[in-house]
């Protein structure tokens, strides 16, 4: 099923240009830039858990990594 969206004739041309330097349909560009604000929105939410991070729970992290290193070491 296809629809209509209402964009100016400069976004349009924008996202045109960018879709045939990337040799997708104009379709498969809009797709490509929706999954990559999927993307970020994911990694914003993995740098704010990262930053909420206790440090007794990155050095836990830490010594754990330092274990499996260990063990892939051996």
């Amino acid at each position: 099923m296809t629809t209509t969206i209402k964009v100016s004739n400069e976004v349009r041309d924008r996202l045109k240009e960018q879709a045939a330097l990337a040799h997708r349909t104009l379709g498969q560009q809009l797709e490509y830039l929706a999954g990559l604000g999927e993307r970020e929105a994911r990694l914003a939410s993995l740098r704010t858990a990262i930053g909420a991070t206790s440090p007794a729970d990155l050095e836990s992290y830490r010594e754990e990594s330092r274990a499996w290193d260990r063990i892939q070491s051996a």
